[in-house]
């Protein structure tokens, strides 16, 4: 995961350049349910960038929301390379991106975090900070708030992440990744509109009861074990939450709809996926895809979704992200 430097490298720091980069950052979906802002899962599909010094920053963007991703002045991940490098005190290096883009924008899939994730390895890479990926996934997080997302797409499988203050007053970023020892498969039921997330965050209350709390932690730490064993006859009751998924169910209408799934024709576990709107499905290994896809369509339109709204898309938990080549 550490950054790589090659002949390559040395040829182009005799032209005054860096050497081309290339990236690959996955999807996540963060709190599988109880793992409010600590549990985040890496999939895979992904953002892809490869990145060379240029005259001007441009981007030619392809794949989901390609207008937005190529709109170098609303860019997540220009705007964090520049602010990184700006506070190291490095003029930012203009910078070409050809950049592919499988991650729906705005729909609890991580998309922010890859951005950022991106942004920061940019910077390493291009500003000669030749950061580890400790080092990298500690300043996305800041970035980001929280750490589950980030902690995801750098260290790939189930990503289990804390923040904490130390004692000087700084930041450590705390991240292990379990990769799962059976192949779990996942859907993902993503609605036409996104949830932000400010939007989401903010329908939640400021404190909660220690019921409530008792039960998040006993279902994380089941979630984690079930995971770290392959448990699936308990991941339908570890997914189980009580601190941000009633509260965000409104806003996240697919959550209920798709709740009752779980334990049915294969389907292990639901949950928000990241702050929603969308939903993530854990199934089992020896599932069709296609099989459980017209499962829940089917569902969906018993409920009188229609069949053009909700998007349905298979894929398996990946690893770690491609952060250099």
């Amino acid at each position: 995961m550490a950054e790589v430097w090659n002949a390559e490298d040395a040829e182009a720091g005799r032209r005054g350049r860096r050497a081309p980069i290339r990236l690959r950052l996955p999807a996540t979906s963060a709190n599988l349910g109880p793992g409010f802002d600590a549990l985040g899962l890496a999939m895979a599909f992904a953002l892809h960038i490869d990145a060379r010094e240029a005259e001007a920053t441009t981007i030619v963007a392809t794949g989901r929301n390609a207008a937005q991703c190529g709109d170098v002045g609303d860019s997540l991940v220009i705007a964090t390379y520049r602010s990184v490098l700006a506070g190291q005190g490095i003029d930012p290096p203009q910078l070409h991106l050809d950049l592919h883009n499988e991650i729906p924008l705005g729909m609890g899939c991580g998309s922010s975090a890859a951005a950022l994730v991106a942004g920061v390895a940019l910077a390493s890479h291009f500003g000669g900070l030749r950061w580890t990926a400790q080092q990298m996934l500690t300043e996305a997080s800041l970035r980001e708030g929280h750490p589950d997302n980030v902690a995801a797409c750098v260290l790939g499988g189930l990503a289990v992440s804390s923040m904490a203050q130390t004692p000087a007053g700084g930041i450590v970023v705390d991240a292990l990744s379990l990769p799962p020892p059976v192949p779990w498969q996942v859907l993902l039921a993503i609605p036409g509109a996104f949830l932000s997330t400010s939007k989401a965050r903010a329908l939640l209350p400021d404190t909660y009861s220690r019921a409530d709390a008792v039960s998040n932690v006993q279902r994380v730490a089941m979630l984690v074990a079930a995971f770290t064993q392959g448990r699936a006859d308990v991941l339908q009751r570890a997914m189980e939450d009580r601190l941000h998924q009633p509260y965000r169910s409104a806003a996240c209408p697919l959550l209920g709809m798709l709740l009752p799934l779980a334990g049915r024709n294969g389907v292990l576990g639901v949950a928000l996926s990241g702050a929603g709107p969308s939903v993530l499905l854990l199934v089992e290994p020896a599932v069709d895809m296609a099989a459980a896809r017209s499962f829940v369509q089917q569902h969906l339109q018993s409920s009188g979704v229609s069949a053009d709204s909700v998007e349905l898309v298979s894929t398996t938990v990946a690893g770690p992200a491609l952060l250099a080549s």
